[in-house]
């Protein structure tokens, strides 16, 4: 385990679904634990304006999933179920019996479905910028603009994509290490795990969700729309929504003080 500056603490596990798992860490180990998995192509670092501002009361846990970031990159293992059953192997090595889960855009769709498929392991459930499905007119675009993709991905790309996602302005230095990150995915999942998120469908499973289910949901989110989250809400028996006016598809990003007050009390409830 690494420490930097901030307190963060750095750390990988082998889990028993294949691959290494690198996790970013705050707080009290024996705090209650909130598990944040990120978005396409990020990578922890897409939380980590958030986590600055959590207490440290809380053990916050945010993981690169297998093939971002500083995690492993195996050959296979990209569907959805099986980055959720990637999270129930992460709980399992680090001897967490349950825990919130926190999941932004493509990672809310790994965090609704190990809510559904291993309700007892998930205390809590947030949701930001998901959709009601990821079959929206951006994310169906995708598959085209990703075909026959160059290796190395086009950094320009990258920054294009992540630029599209957020509304308001972001720092510089914050910015240009989202890019970085994003470069960290390999060009063979960039399409690969779009075509994957695309053949997903769980619409007829959310009323399985027992948690306690929170949505962040900015207005001027370009990719999921204030219908897909109205659609969720209906359909999960104990969810509702909170809407951040003036605010992209990242509120992680654009409303980091914001977000980490409503998971506080979100908790607190």
């Amino acid at each position: 385990m690494t420490v930097s500056n901030n307190g963060l603490r750095f750390d990988t596990v082998q889990i028993a679904t294949g691959p290494r798992i690198h996790w970013a860490e705050q707080g009290d180990p024996d705090g209650e634990a909130l598990v944040f998995l990120h978005g396409w192509p990020d990578s922890w670092f897409t939380f980590s304006r958030v986590l600055a501002l959590l207490p440290r009361r809380l053990r916050a846990l945010a993981i690169d999933q297998r093939g971002f970031g500083d995690s492993d990159r195996p050959t296979s293992g990209y569907t959805i179920p099986d980055l959720a059953a990637d999270v129930t192997a992460f709980l399992d090595a680090l001897a967490i019996e349950r825990a919130t889960l926190i999941g932004h855009s493509y990672g809310s769709f790994v965090a609704r479905h190990v809510a559904y498929s291993e309700p007892a392991r998930v205390g809590g459930l947030i949701l930001i910028g998901t959709g009601f499905t990821a079959a929206s007119p951006v994310v169906r675009d995708l598959p085209a603009a990703l075909k026959n993709f160059p290796d190395p991905v086009p950094l320009e790309f990258a920054r294009e994509f992540q630029a599209s996602t957020a509304y308001r302005p972001l720092p510089p230095e914050f910015f240009e290490r989202i890019v970085a990150e994003s470069m960290k995915l390999p060009a063979r999942l960039w399409p690969l795990m779009i075509d994957h998120l695309m053949e997903y469908e769980d619409t007829d499973r959310l009323g399985e969700i027992t948690a306690p289910t929170l949505l962040l949901w900015g207005d001027k989110d370009a990719l999921f729309s204030r219908a897909d989250q109205d659609r969720f809400v209906a359909a999960v028996p104990h969810a509702r929504l909170k809407v951040y006016e003036e605010t992209g598809h990242c509120p992680n990003w654009e409303r980091p003080e914001r977000v980490a007050a409503d998971i506080e009390a979100f908790i607190d409830r």
